[in-house]
């Protein structure tokens, strides 16, 4: 046997030996993770329902022509307050306006104000429980003594004032809706970013001199960042009533802006001859809400068991 077959010989029972790269992933490593995940879902009808209704709330959210193609604030006086039919899903209002077209267009206003509202929750809480668990002593007690008083005051109750010294509209609804969650995120962000900073690899790195900018990014942040998001899927379904019950008080965009708060609001002068005005659109923002409480719990507890 030749030298060169001796040493390709070599080669292929080392490449054989030598354990996989834990960075890459086989195909079939792909495929068993996409089997266990439809597997869970399919194992939970409720969950299953609840993706589909998020879903359609994110198409009705950014494209809305593929749901309906009805003019939302075009009405025809002489089809006013018709039932819910084929031809008018959720019936027509006092100007013979689509209801369900308003409903799909006033999701943009909702999920727009909601995902403003959980970024500045997310973003200013989160950084201030960072700061307070990270560098703890002095600036610790002063950040959780200020999260104490946001505590204190009534969520609804700070977003009114909020949005009454800030304005009213949609954008200014939202920024008063995320400062009023700030307390709980700034409670969640230190109480994990403590925890990990007591990890015996955070120790470790510490020891073997690096520097506390690398510790916090490679090791304290990433660590603690699951329990912080799935408050923030949580925090989705609170903002959206929020938001609504904020709109419903006339705080929200101006009409004929369709808003699911103000849709609800319009329709109880109607309930007595029109009650779909008032119960279909609420019905469209208690199953937005179910459906993201079910997200966030199946999220929170049954996908780590799953794994």
């Amino acid at each position: 046997m030749s030298q060169s077959l001796v040493d390709d010989a070599a080669e292929a029972a080392l490449g054989l030996a030598r354990p996989l790269d834990p960075g890459t992933e086989s195909p079939a490593g792909h495929r068993a993770d996409a089997r266990r995940t439809l597997r869970f879902l399919l194992r939970r009808p409720g969950l299953l329902l609840s993706v589909a209704v998020l879903v359609f709330v994110v198409l009705a959210s950014f494209w809305p022509g593929l749901l309906t193609s009805q003019d939302p604030l075009k009405g025809v006086p002489s089809q006013n307050f018709r039932g819910p039919s084929g031809a008018h899903w959720f019936g027509t209002d006092e100007l013979g306006r689509d209801v369900f077209s308003r409903v799909v267009h006033g999701a943009q206003l909702s999920l727009k104000a909601t995902l403003i509202a959980v970024l500045v929750a997310f973003v200013v809480g989160g950084l201030l429980g960072v700061v307070a668990g990270f560098v703890g002593r002095w600036v610790d007690d002063v950040l959780m003594r200020f999260v104490d008083v946001l505590l204190s005051i009534p969520a609804l109750f700070l977003s009114l004032a909020l949005v009454t010294a800030l304005g009213y509209g949609t954008v200014k609804v939202a920024v008063a809706v995320g400062i009023a969650s700030v307390a709980s995120f700034a409670r969640v962000a230190r109480a994990e970013v403590l925890r990990v900073r007591q990890a015996v690899f955070v120790e470790a790195s510490r020891a073997s001199g690096a520097r506390w900018y690398s510790v916090l990014g490679r090791h304290v942040l990433p660590n603690a960042a699951g329990p912080v998001i799935v408050l923030a899927t949580l925090d989705f379904g609170s903002s959206i009533l929020a938001v609504s019950a904020l709109s419903f008080l006339g705080y929200g965009a101006p009409p004929p802006a369709p808003e699911w708060g103000t849709l609800i609001s319009d329709g109880r002068n109607y309930l007595a001859n029109a009650w779909w005005l008032t119960a279909l659109p609420g019905l469209a923002i208690a199953a937005t809400v179910l459906s993201t409480n079910r997200i966030a719990r199946a999220l929170d507890g049954e996908w780590p068991r799953q794994r």
